[in-house]
């Protein structure tokens, strides 16, 4: 556990109260007679203090049974759930308190998790409270009103732990938080009970685990208002996650961006995209915007010059092609090849490269990215050279959707462009922009991109 964040005061000195957050994968203590005055209980950060601060004067959201929710709030806008608790217990799969396995995914945001219906319940996968829970949430969370989403209530999802004190494992009493989520489906299935071999009807969810701040925590400041009567639903979202914010104003359509996702250092943020401030580098970004303000259509020249010495850097043979004329383009401003293999046996492959001159503050877009992909082949790649950066989300969509597109960013563009002018013009920076706009008329061609292939 992170002690450093229990070192809270409550309420703050000036009055307000501290913000309390959690954090995915946070260990927490979860006692049934533990009090709701202590932030730390047994070593661990105390999950009733979290939930229900005593100075809130609530009553505890309690994670006895498996799907749990705190009675409703009635505010000015009417009856609404503040929240469901949602506890897994990955010990008791196979068993028949607990005959199905959760599966959770955490790194990729989501979690399928099936109702509370068991082998020995009577009637259909709503008999049982918790899945009525469910049903009711599931309603409000396909919603395809602003209105309805406002009501859907989070699921805070926990599952239980086994601590090991002494050399002895302790299975009860202790909880690892896994975000909170959304139902983004819900499905009636039959499950088959591994020790009686006896079939019932239950219900099966997908959810999706949005992303939370400043690496995956939760202001519980938005469950306090979701549980103040005195706030409408919509006053209620002040304190929740951005990704929350967003999906209830545009729905299932922003789901995909919204979802966790644990990804390598292959994604970068902006800052780490752009030359350091007041670097050689940054001065020759700087200089070269300025250059094509005005006059983009030749920075296109430069790009693919550039993409040409990043691909030959790793060791690619790479030949440059020519440029696409300037309109009608679709997503494509230079062509090249990289043949692949050796000099006797190889095989040639077509690049397809996009240039964006923008201002180095500036982002990508997925929506921009997507006209580079959309144009690619079977066996093809794709190069995307900008003076700014590429947005989370982009680098996101090309990692998990595996597109075979290189991103040339402006610290990489600034660093390339520096050693070149180097190379080849003495250093001077103005003459490797000049030549340019002296050579981007005869670069530019109404060719096929796979003609190549040929050359």
């Amino acid at each position: 556990m992170d002690r450093s964040r229990v070192d809270i005061v409550w309420p703050a000195p000036t009055g307000e109260p501290s913000p309390r957050h959690l954090f995915i994968h946070d260990e927490l203590r979860y006692a049934k007679r533990s009090n709701q005055i202590e932030v730390v209980h047994d070593g661990f950060l105390n999950y009733h203090w979290l939930l229900s601060p005593a100075e809130l004067g609530r009553p505890m959201v309690m994670l006895e049974a498996g799907i749990n929710a705190p009675s409703e709030v009635v505010g000015p806008d009417g009856p609404r759930r503040a929240l469901i608790a949602i506890r897994s217990s990955p010990w008791k799969a196979g068993h028949e308190s607990n005959p199905w396995h959760d599966e959770f995914d955490l790194d990729h945001g989501h979690v399928r998790y099936f109702g509370d219906h068991k082998p020995g319940t009577v009637g259909l996968p709503g008999a049982t409270k918790g899945n009525r829970l469910l049903l009711e949430a599931a309603r409000l969370h396909a919603g395809t009103t602003l209105d309805e989403r406002l009501l859907a209530p989070p699921l805070l999802l926990f599952r239980s732990l086994t601590i090991y004190r002494d050399g002895r494992a302790i299975v009860k009493g202790h909880v690892e938080f896994c975000g909170a989520a959304i139902i983004e489906r819900l499905e009636h299935v039959v499950q088959r009970d591994p020790e009686s071999g006896r079939s019932f009807p239950n219900l099966s969810l997908d959810l999706a685990v949005v992303s939370g701040g400043a690496v995956d925590g939760i202001d519980l400041r938005w469950i306090d208002d979701r549980r103040d009567s005195s706030l409408t639903a919509e006053e209620a979202l002040r304190h929740a996650p951005e990704s929350w914010v967003r999906w209830v104003k545009q729905g299932r359509i922003a789901i995909p961006g919204v979802r966790r996702r644990v990804l390598a250092s292959t994604v970068r943020t902006s800052r780490e995209q752009q030359p350091a401030p007041g670097s050689p580098d940054a001065d020759v970004l700087r200089e070269l915007y300025e250059f094509y303000d005005g006059r983009k259509h030749s920075f296109e020249l430069l790009a693919a010059r550039v993409a040409a010495d990043v691909l030959r850097e790793s060791g690619a043979r790479y030949k440059e092609g020519w440029l696409s004329r300037s309109s009608g383009d679709g997503g494509v401003d230079f062509i090249g090849r990289i043949d692949m293999g050796s000099v006797a046996a190889s095989t040639p492959v077509v690049v397809l490269g996009q240039a964006k001159c923008i201002l180095p503050s500036s982002a990508v877009s997925p929506e921009q990215v997507a006209r580079v992909v959309a144009r690619l082949r079977r066996g093809w790649i794709g190069v995307y050279v900008t003076t700014g950066s590429f947005s989370r989300q982009a680098q996101i969509e090309i990692i998990d959707d595996q597109y075979p597109v290189v991103l040339i960013s402006g610290g990489t563009l600034a660093a390339s462009v520096r050693k070149m002018a180097q190379a080849n013009f003495g250093g001077d920076l103005r003459a490797l922009l000049q030549s340019t706009i002296d050579g981007y008329g005869g670069a530019v061609t109404h060719r096929r991109p796979e003609e190549v292939l040929s050359i």
